[in-house]
């Protein structure tokens, strides 16, 4: 199929007289080019490189743990990491690089892994820091850790299967035969292609006796014994019972992680010595800076990293009169030194990817290792039914040595030995191999009688692993006594603690902010000021650019919030008090760069939303105009920008703040007034609607501006005044455009 549609691609002429260009291209149709070339590599990604398997391991961690096993690693001294790499790259084509960075993260090290597989020498660098790099590989050493012997001790008994590497040159095992549910001890993260796997780890002991108790019991309350996961990096487990049961049943969900810290009176320190899985510290350093630097955090004077061969210990001196704990709730809330470990749990059974929750884990993993131990058991019998078989056709040279004996000097060519050894005792072709091939000083009765005494105990060792076989409860038990001894060897206690939520201490971590009157002032160029009532009186003329001036005025509280809608349909969110006071004789602040606004971006519009009950009215050039609620600009989330916080259909020419209904005039272009009540408009929820037409433009026209009738010169109302929306208006009176009165002023 792929080929005929490869054949009916077209052909397109190009000018052959352009330098570097063929003479033709041929042209394929997306959905060919998705299906030949980018299916075949998402699946590769999918299936060979990204997603764990039932093992616990990525294809890349495999290869390299299987090389070490076959460079004999499992025992002796460690060796340079560049020669494990090197080796690697017979089973991995990925590059040195790729390899080294298996490695490391396996490594003891590196501190990535709650059970390493790797036995490190060197500088490996730190899971929790960023910067920490770790050193090349002719450093550093490793061999396998003591672990790996519950992954290998079983590997060369058909407990696998074997696939051939990627030249064909050698074989690899698919599979690694874990005596423990690897795949939930060790973390795993991976990216693929439309889909992704975060698998957090688990204690392993805890996992050993879980697993146990769901081979007993399928149904059992798996939260007695697997209490909830455990970081290597350690820290503090906020116990969220919902939030694991939706792990354990679904396998997705979320954890949250704090950091682990004391107070040191003596120095007016806090020290963390722990922090979640998911951060640096690095990190942790830089957001409390910033939060140090935009004084959103006072009561920190100094903050340094002492991480040391002791292990890690961020250090921060407090300032006189802090209190430890309610600085810590509030680091916890506005820092990375409490994070969330999201988990899904993506996972690949039979080169399927599928999500699962803990228990449909636990169900596949003793259903793949049952079926390892079969194949082991089933090994092991037929090897030793290999040898009775054996021991059977020596028993029948024991009823007569010296026929044997005869038999082979009487032969007067070597591969006619067997055959009459066949013949002379009716034995196979197996049997008579291993009778030839035994050492003249083993040919006596008691060598012969010794070895013949094996048969009884071969016989029991069969009946016992036929039976074996056959009993699901047999392979069950070997499985839990397998698990058993890898608990009683390799269990450790819990990195990470476990914190219940009802003992946590809560603070009000609300920074106080003084409260006080502040008049606003915006120019027409976007400059920004917030003075006292006080300062006010007492400064002289408002001073700004020379082609600049006022555009908005009003008076507010320093506690209150700002809407600053701007001329790319987008509106910031400001706090007032994040302003400093200023005087009437400063020039102010220039809002776009204050609010790192967008290049080339404006402000039009400022007001004060109050507790966004009321509306705000944008006046449109095309005649129409919005009555947008302010609730639609409120949100939970502390979200400094909104987009499409108006219509972006026509210019915006006037925006109004409405409290409450009022009659509005609106002027064109033509030197027409049109007078009606706001309430003929009805609120909106959407933002970004595109209003209703309240000023009926002539070709060539636009609305100018609109404003209350209260603050116009209009004499004579009844004029311009309509009942219903949209009106023409009428021609404004000189005496109603307020000449008569600027002129006076004059």
């Amino acid at each position: 199929m792929a080929k005929k549609k490869q054949e009916e691609k077209k052909k397109i002429p190009i000018d052959p007289n352009v330098k570097g260009l063929k003479a033709e291209v041929l042209e394929q149709p997306i959905v060919d080019t998705l299906e030949l070339n980018y299916m075949p590599y998402a699946m590769s990604v999918i299936v060979s490189r990204a997603i764990p398997e039932i093992d616990g391991f990525k294809p890349s961690h495999r290869k390299l743990l299987y090389t070490m096993y076959k460079m004999g690693l499992m025992t002796g001294g460690r060796t340079k990491s560049a020669n494990i790499v090197g080796q690697t790259m017979r089973l991995n084509p990925h590059g040195d690089s790729a390899i080294y960075d298996t490695l490391v993260r396996l490594s003891k090290g590196y501190g990535a892994l709650l059970t390493p597989f790797i036995d490190s020498k060197g500088n490996f660098g730190k899971v929790y820091s960023r910067d920490m790099a770790y050193a090349a590989s002719r450093y550093t050493e490793a061999k396998l850790s003591a672990i790996c012997g519950e992954m290998f001790r079983d590997i060369d008994k058909d407990t696998v299967d074997f696939t051939d590497n990627y030249d064909s040159t050698m074989q690899e095992p698919t599979l690694l035969p874990t005596a423990f549910p690897n795949i939930l001890v060790s973390a795993n993260t991976g990216i693929a292609v439309g889909m992704a796997s975060n698998i957090c780890g688990f204690n392993l002991d805890e996992v050993c006796r879980t697993t146990i108790e769901y081979i007993g019991d399928n149904e059992c309350d798996l939260t007695q014994t697997l209490k909830a996961p455990d970081f290597p990096t350690g820290g503090e487990l906020i116990y969220n019972a919902a939030e694991l049961e939706s792990i354990y049943n679904t396998g997705r969900g979320s954890v949250k992680v704090r950091a682990k810290w004391r107070y040191v009176k003596s120095g007016n320190l806090i020290e963390i010595t722990e922090i979640p899985y998911s951060t640096t510290a690095e990190a942790i350093i830089d957001k409390v800076a910033e939060l140090v630097k935009t004084n959103k955090l006072k009561e920190i004077s100094d903050m340094r990293d002492e991480t040391d061969l002791s292990g890690l210990k961020l250090t921060i001196e407090l300032k006189r009169g802090t209190e430890p704990d309610k600085l810590m709730a509030k680091l916890f809330q506005k820092t990375p030194l409490m994070d969330s470990f999201s988990c899904n749990f993506n996972i690949l059974i039979g080169g399927v990817p599928r999500v699962m929750g803990v228990r449909e884990i636990l169900e596949e993993w003793t259903a793949w290792r049952a079926d390892c131990v079969k194949r082991r058991v089933f090994s092991e019998m037929q090897k030793k039914k290999e040898k009775l078989h054996l021991l059977r056709g020596l028993q029948k040279i024991l009823l007569d040595i010296d026929k044997a004996i005869a038999i082979i000097r009487a032969t007067e060519e070597e591969v006619e030995v067997i055959p009459n050894l066949m013949i002379g005792f009716g034995i196979d072709e197996r049997q008579a191999e291993y009778v030839a091939e035994i050492k003249l000083r083993n040919i006596n009765r008691e060598y012969i009688l010794k070895r013949t005494e094996e048969t009884d105990e071969l016989e029991k060792d069969i009946a016992e692993l036929e039976e074996t076989l056959k009993s699901n409860r047999r392979i069950n038990t070997i499985i839990v006594k397998e698990l058993k001894e890898v608990s009683k060897k390799y269990g450790q206690e819990r990195c990470t603690q476990i914190v219940f939520e009802d003992e946590i201490e809560t603070f009000d971590t609300e920074e106080h902010v003084e409260d006080y009157a502040v008049n606003i002032f915006m120019s027409r160029e976007g400059y920004f000021k917030k003075i006292t009532p006080l300062s006010l009186r007492m400064g002289g003329e408002q001073k700004y650019k020379e082609s600049d001036g006022e555009f908005i005025s009003f008076e507010s509280q320093n506690k209150n919030e700002l809407l600053i809608f701007t001329d790319k349909q987008q509106v910031y969110k400001a706090r007032i008090r994040d302003f400093e006071d200023t005087k009437a004789s400063n020039l102010g602040t220039y809002l776009p760069t204050a609010l790192e606004m967008d290049e080339g971006e404006n402000v039009i519009y400022l007001l004060d939303p109050g507790n966004y009950s009321g509306h705000i009215i944008f006046f449109f050039e095309n005649g129409k105009a919005a009555r947008v609620e302010l609730s639609g600009y409120a949100t939970k989330l502390n979200r400094k920008k909104l987009t499409g916080a108006y219509s972006d259909k026509s210019p915006v020419c006037t925006v109004i703040p409405l409290y409450e209904d009022k009659e509005l005039v609106v002027f064109s272009s033509d030197g027409r007034a049109c007078i009606f009540s706001s309430s003929l408009m009805a609120p909106k929820t959407t933002r970004n609607t595109q209003g209703v037409q309240v000023m009926t433009i002539k070709k060539n026209r636009v609305m100018e501006r609109a404003e209350f009738l209260e603050n116009t010169y209009i004499k004579e109302p009844s004029r311009y005044r309509v009942r219903t929306i949209p009106g023409a208006g009428a021609i404004l009176k000189p005496e109603d455009k307020g000449e008569e009165q600027l002129a006076i002023l004059l």
